[in-house]
């Protein structure tokens, strides 16, 4: 970098460039959303059959390559912005020294070296010639260039070498600045095919990488999310960044937006899909470079009267080598796989778009999905899924959210609903093990009272929404903690084989007297069994200790999980523990009416 380039560097066409990248970004959002919740809906209300289904399944992939553009653009709009951002200050440095040394007639070389002329007269004959001054980095010689102007007569040097050295500092800068964006600008490339691989989300992961780490000075200037802010102070700083803000926050850092609650429910999702589909592409990568399990993983070896069965050799071998890593990689892929499922399905009878309001495949994972938008739902309902749960069983969830979306359309065509399903939280993961310790629950209560807060600080619809949580086994308890210990901001809860909710009495879930229902179908072992471990207490006349939903002292609406009716509109039993949400189910007919609020049909046990 030298002088005259970065005196004449026109930075605004940069941040044209980044404007422009920045609208291509927007218009392939625009298309992706066109294909996938417009041409694709409208296609499955008019074509059926096998040619229509292949055509769906051709758009979708088209979907793919804008979502992949929409990304890359995007990156690619705030490096451009970032490096403009970063290069500015070196400028602006140079030309306030150009102007100095303007002001003050002295002479800039092209090496950045600055002459200056004698001061006075000189009495003993002719005056001198001018004298140069060299800007220099090094501290040393900076101190050694004050001590030389303390001692100078000419006033000019010591004027001269502030200059220079400022000269020097923004060359440097912006010498700086161009390594450091230089590469990763280049890097942003897309293969020249219409395929969007797993290899391209991973290399959108380490584009992302690279650009965050980069533009962290960028970053670092605009508005900061709160620290731990509660949802409405989330929703106010980002309703406070302009647009430009806004993109540079999802590009850079999707798993942050993707993450807090009270931000609108679209934006989330953009920024979860980011995560989810470079996860999944890294993840997809990382797995195809580990070599595969051993085929024979068993063998029979006799020891004493009776053979045993045994691990190969080879397969420990293996196993201890990858297994753990191999295994988390192929559990949380199968978590992925069936939240895009989902994406798929939309329009399918009637889906509705489903938004990613949360995700990480770190640990067990997390993960939360809703089936319509919850903030513009009339009704709003939290399912919260207990133990066992982790990312790669959330496709039971998305199922579970899904049937209950159906039903309340069964019940209310044209209802406006929102069923969500909430893995925002390491729940047990072993019957045995895990699930009697309420540690889970009280850790994991926090975060699902923010959610709830959280929708009602995004909520944009008409009105005060309507909001049910619900909870199944495990999941009753955490819903039970969140009560017990702060506000559970909630119309109506309700409890499906519950083994207790650390509280003794409806009265103490936080929401209107009557508003609390609960579900025991015949054959679920789980509440007897948990009570000892989560039930609550409760010392009335009729209390005790150990008391569990199912209890009526505890006073909560029982509600019916028998079969009813017969013919067309018959409903069938719930027989289990798993089997609360099963397709047109008493127990889920239920569920559904008391999310739309038509309290008056519910049914209670004969």
């Amino acid at each position: 970098m030298d002088i005259e380039t970065l005196k004449t560097l026109k930075l605004h066409e940069f941040e044209e460039a980044a404007t422009g990248y920045r609208s291509s970004s927007d218009m392939a959002s625009g298309a992706k959303d066109a294909l996938e919740q417009r041409i694709t809906v409208q296609m499955r209300k008019v074509l059926k059959g096998e040619t229509a289904d292949g055509a769906i399944g051709q758009l979708r992939e088209v979907a793919k390559d804008f979502h992949y553009v929409q990304v890359e653009c995007g990156l690619v709009a705030t490096a451009l912005k970032a490096f403009a951002a970063d290069m500015r200050p070196a400028q602006d440095k140079l030309k306030r020294a150009l102007s100095e040394a303007a002001e003050h007639k002295f002479t800039v070389g092209a090496d950045g070296s600055v002459s200056y002329p004698a001061a006075g007269e000189n009495p003993g004959g002719s005056p001198p010639g001018p004298s140069k001054a060299s800007g220099s980095l090094d501290e040393t010689a900076r101190r050694l260039q004050g001590q030389a102007a303390d001692f100078d007569p000419n006033p000019n040097y010591a004027i001269a070498q502030g200059i220079a050295n400022r000269i020097t500092e923004a060359l440097k800068e912006a010498t700086d600045t161009d390594q450091k964006w230089a590469p990763q600008l280049r890097k942003l490339k897309a293969d020249d095919d219409l395929v969007v691989s797993d290899g391209d989300w991973a290399d959108v992961a380490k584009d992302t990488e690279g650009v965050r780490g980069a533009g962290r000075h960028y970053l670092d200037s605009l508005p900061q999310p709160p620290k731990d802010g509660s949802p409405k102070a989330n929703a106010d700083w980002w309703k406070g960044l302009d647009p430009d803000q806004q993109a540079a926050w999802t590009a850079l850092h999707p798993d942050t937006i993707g993450g807090l609650d009270g931000l609108p429910a679209t934006v989330r999702d953009e920024a979860n899909r980011m995560v989810l589909d470079t996860s999944h592409g890294q993840y997809q990568t990382e797995l195809n470079g580990i070599p595969k399990p051993p085929a024979k993983e068993w063998t029979w070896i006799t020891a004493g009267m009776f053979p045993s069965k045994v691990h190969t050799d080879e397969w420990m071998a293996w196993d201890r080598k990858y297994g753990d890593r191999y295994r988390h990689l192929e559990a949380s892929l199968k978590g992925m796989n069936a939240i895009q499922n989902r994406f798929d399905r939309t329009s399918q009878d009637g889906l509705p778009d489903a938004y990613l309001l949360g995700f990480s495949p770190e640990g067990n994972g997390r993960a939360i999905l809703a089936n319509g938008n919850p903030d513009t739902a009339r009704h709003q309902a939290v399912y919260v899924p207990g133990t066992t749960s982790n990312l790669s069983g959330f496709g039971g969830s998305i199922d579970r959210t899904t049937e209950l979306w159906r039903q309340t359309q069964k019940a209310e065509p044209g209802a406006n609903v929102s069923t969500i399903a909430w893995l925002g939280y390491d729940a047990p993961q072993d019957i045995v093990k895990d699930a009697p310790f309420e540690h889970y629950a009280y850790d994991g209560a926090p975060a699902y009272r923010k959610f709830m807060d959280g929708l009602d600080a995004s909520y944009s619809g008409s009105g005060e929404p309507h909001r049910t949580a619900i909870g199944h086994s495990y999941g009753t308890t955490l819903i039970g903690a969140a009560a017990q210990k702060g506000d559970l901001n909630a119309d109506d809860v309700i409890f499906a084989g519950s083994p207790g909710v650390k509280v003794g009495s409806a009265a103490e879930m936080d929401v209107p007297k009557g508003h609390v229902r609960n579900e025991e179908a015949d054959g679920d072992k789980v509440p007897d069994i948990g009570r000892w471990g989560h039930g609550g207490s409760q010392w009335k006349l009729g209390g005790g200790t150990f008391l569990i939903p199912s209890d009526e002292v505890f006073g909560a609406n029982q509600m019916n999980t028998h079969p009813e009716g017969s013919g067309p509109s018959a409903t069938k039993g719930a027989h289990g523990h798993s089997e609360y949400w099963n397709k047109d189910t008493t127990a889920l007919k239920n569920q559904a009416l008391v999310v739309i609020g038509e309290y008056g049909d519910v049914t209670a046990p004969h």
